[in-house]
């Protein structure tokens, strides 16, 4: 290792060691816990029509089920994602996975509706940390050419989950019940979590933080793993970060983004859990068995894979806001198409291009967001941001009981129009930031374009 006497960027530094098998292997650690959330989030919209029978709920106390999660998520999202940028990722990347895997374990032994309600919340404020501290820790250790593409694939965890999850459905509910399900879904967080503890506290952390031979030995690690040469880490340091409280995300010039991203994640979240949480109802609303049910489930969840690829690409050669919006405005449409379209034929394709367009639109966002802020506010920013997901996704089911069950295509339609929404906000507001350094502080923020830079 040498040493000049030009102090260098913490990306020029992140750019020369690559992504190599530090990041692969740190990418499956995110991952699995990723998928992991997804399984406990999902998986309680296919336990609902067999708890419906078992305790004779009503709409509104299923809804409630549904809800439950996202109100622990909302707590956990804010609570997590602000902790993180002022005592470091690890602890929470550590923690969060704990607590969601943990309390969905002992969702499965409530004893009543009250104590599965409350668990199930409980279960949601450690799935509402991973998401910003996970995408937090992970962008700041990868390169910039790589950057959207990876946080995309990153996203693509959430299919695998919700694969996962359907498939579980359809080998364990009819045959096990829906207990059997809770508790074995809780079973891959858990083991991710003693994973987690090998993984190293994020450098660009350190570095703003004043942590700089903390900050040297991680890359040092990180460049060795990857078998490249330890490059010269005469890294300039930003200037000593000052304690930033939530309001720092609604000043200049970060006001006009946070407004994009909560408008956004709020429009994207009431449409995706507006109807997906309820789709095995909505199946067997239309005639489907249970089975036919978790079959249909099980093959949108396989059209999410192309969905987040196709986005994969297209953020690195596009750009993320041009990306984000045509997705999102397209679920939308296909979200319409599926609340009108009649026959067998017809409602599994739209559904299919609907899950196809609207995971690949999750991806983008996951990808976008955690590059609008600088280090010094991005676990708070990504934390506040998906704040506004569990607001919408704690409305939706309740919101869903009523609409779906007295107009059907109405309360798909205001599903429809909440994507349209997203996708305009990000079309209006946002800015593009393909190949763009990320900043460490408020003071270092570059200035972003408006405007989608060209293709190429």
């Amino acid at each position: 290792m040498s040493s000049s006497n030009t102090p260098r960027t913490y990306d020029d530094v992140i750019d020369e060691i690559g992504y190599g098998p530090f990041q692969r292997k740190l990418m499956l650690i995110c991952g699995a816990g990723w998928a992991a959330d997804a399984m406990e989030v999902l998986l309680i919209a296919f336990a609902i029509p067999a708890i419906i029978k078992e305790w004779n709920l009503t709409k509104g106390e299923a809804g409630l089920l549904g809800t439950a999660i996202f109100l622990g998520m909302l707590a956990g999202a804010w609570f997590w994602g602000t902790i993180s940028d002022y005592i470091g990722r690890k602890i929470g990347f550590q923690l969060t996975v704990l607590i969601d895997s943990l309390f969905g374990f002992l969702s499965a032994l409530s004893p009543s509706y009250i104590w599965l309600v409350i668990l199930r919340a409980l279960t949601g404020f450690g799935v509402g940390g991973t998401l910003p501290v996970d995408y937090a820790i992970f962008a700041e250790y990868l390169p910039r050419q790589k950057r959207g593409r990876y946080l995309v694939y990153l996203e693509s965890f959430w299919a695998i989950g919700t694969i996962a999850a359907a498939g579980l459905a359809w080998l364990v509910v009819p045959r096990l019940g829906w207990r059997a399900l809770l508790a074995l879904s809780a079973v891959p967080g858990i083991i991710v979590y003693f994973i987690r503890r090998y993984i190293p506290e994020s450098p660009r952390y350190l570095l703003v933080n004043g942590r700089e031979e903390e900050m040297r030995a991680v890359l040092t690690r990180v460049a060795q793993e990857n078998g490249a040469a330890v490059p010269d880490l005469n890294i300039a340091a930003p200037p000593a970060a000052r304690r930033v409280t939530v309001a720092a995300l609604w000043a200049r010039p970060y006001a006009r983004r946070t407004l994009m991203l909560w408008v956004t994640w709020f429009a994207i979240s009431l449409g995706y859990y507006g109807t997906f949480i309820w789709l095995p109802q909505i199946f067997v609303s239309r005639g489907f068995t249970f089975l036919r049910t978790y079959q249909n489930v099980f093959i949108m969840a396989l059209a999410q894979l192309p969905g987040y690829f196709s986005a994969a690409y297209l953020v690195e050669r596009w750009g993320r806001r041009p990306t984000l919006a045509l997705y999102l405005g397209l679920s939308g449409v296909f979200t319409y198409l599926f609340a009108v379209a009649t026959g067998l034929t017809g409602i599994l394709a739209t559904a299919v291009w609907m899950s196809f367009f609207c995971l690949g639109a999750w991806g983008a966002l996951y990808a976008y967001t955690p590059e609008l802020y600088p280090t010094q506010i991005r676990s708070t920013g990504m934390g506040w941001a998906s704040g506004m997901t569990r607001i919408a996704g704690a409305l939706a089911p309740m919101l869903g009981a009523g609409l779906l069950t007295a107009n059907f295509v109405g309360g798909l339609t205001l599903y429809a129009i909440a994507f349209i929404i997203g996708g305009a906000a990000v079309y209006a507001l946002g800015p593009e930031t393909r190949n763009r350094p990320l900043a460490d502080t408020l003071e270092a923020e570059a200035d972003l374009s408006p405007h989608p830079q060209p293709l190429g």
